[in-house]
């Protein structure tokens, strides 16, 4: 393996639209979404160690979750867990690693991947993020996977490429992101043919990411820069401690890839889910022959039609006479909701909390 090859997993999310088995104490990342016997952080760990080096993939999650990392991914070192001791966002998480990774080795080329999307075909996954590493070592660009749009979906954000420019085999010229459009836009964003689903999969040098940071966030790389010589020490943590929390609260498509002229994107070759609501889980899960689906062994329906039942191990369920629901039960909620209103869950999360208090969300 190319011991050049980083990787930045990102794991520190709460996942609330998972809920009720995704909590703030135990996340969805660290569940087995699809009952394949491992959890989704397992399971991108093991796809990018199949061509990246172990040792070189940092697991960046919330303090809070740090033993939850170390659990599942025994094989990690506790350096390799990045722990963020506030919620700030994608941009200073990713700026943070990659100062981190740039002291470890000047030469790095990384990779920055949720820990909770579904990927089938890895090898195409790792052909695509590979394309991108040979760029990247050609010029001071940013990369990102773009995924082609099997329909108008408003649920996601989109990238305007440029249809004339061509740079690379397969790298398209970023024009602009876009954001989760209307059904209306979403439509009009197919029928023009040059518009990806975001994936928020990234690639670059480690020197080109940090050096887009200087220029487009000087502010954040100074508070960031002033630790360079306690990365990699003892002293990290209470540095990070003390100066992470006044970082500023931004993803890194506004801080840098909305801003950058040097961003590329290629169409994926793979197929790709998210698996950011119980709907898209549904479209992922074996379904019955009248479309309902669900991790649970022991459940009989009746009358049932494209419903999505999720039971703890061992339970027992009957349903009759749902048609397009999801079912979730877990050890301290129950959530049965249409499929056609999964995005009111996050609403749902606070009423629970404003409500019952923040142990059941």
């Amino acid at each position: 393996m190319n011991a050049n090859y980083y990787a930045i997993l990102m794991a520190g999310g709460v996942g609330s639209r998972f809920w009720p088995v995704s909590t703030t104490e135990y996340p969805k990342q660290f569940h087995d979404m699809l009952g394949a016997g491992v959890s989704l952080l397992q399971k991108t760990f093991g796809r990018l160690s199949q061509f990246i080096p172990s040792e070189n993939i940092l697991i960046l999650t919330n303090e809070r979750y740090t033993g939850l990392v170390m659990k599942q991914l025994p094989e990690v070192k506790p350096s390799q867990v990045v722990a963020e001791p506030a919620m700030r966002n994608t941009a200073p998480c990713i700026l943070y690693a990659a100062l981190k990774i740039q002291k470890m080795n000047p030469d790095a080329l990384m990779v920055v991947a949720p820990s909770d999307h579904w990927i089938e075909d890895e090898k195409a996954f790792e052909k695509d993020v590979l394309s991108c590493f040979e760029f990247c070592l050609k010029s001071k660009v940013l990369c990102t996977l773009g995924i082609t749009p099997a329909f108008p979906n408003t649920g996601f954000g989109y990238i305007e490429f440029d249809k004339d420019k061509k740079d690379e085999p397969g790298l398209k010229k970023v024009k602009q992101f876009r954001e989760k459009p209307d059904y209306e836009t979403a439509k009009q964003f197919l029928s023009q043919g040059n518009f990806l689903w975001n994936a928020g999969i990234f690639m670059w040098s480690a020197s080109a990411i940090i050096e887009a940071f200087q220029t487009y966030q000087p502010e954040t790389y100074t508070l960031f820069e002033k630790g360079i010589g306690l990365y990699n020490t003892l002293e990290e943590q209470r540095f990070i401690e003390a100066n992470y929390p006044r970082a500023e609260n931004i993803s890194i498509d506004y801080a840098i890839l909305e801003q950058s002229e040097a961003v590329y994107v290629l169409p994926a070759g793979f197929d790709w889910n998210d698996l950011g609501t119980w709907g898209s889980l549904y479209e992922k899960l074996p379904k019955d022959a009248l479309g309902n689906a669900g991790v649970a062994e022991r459940v009989l329906t009746e009358d049932c039609e494209g419903t999505m039942v999720r039971l703890p191990e061992g339970k027992v369920g009957v349903l009759e006479g749902l048609k397009d629901f999801i079912v979730v039960d877990s050890e301290k909620a129950l959530l049965i909701l249409p499929k056609s209103k999964e995005q009111e869950i996050k609403q749902w999360v606070s009423k629970v909390k404003d409500t019952f208090g923040p142990d059941f969300i």
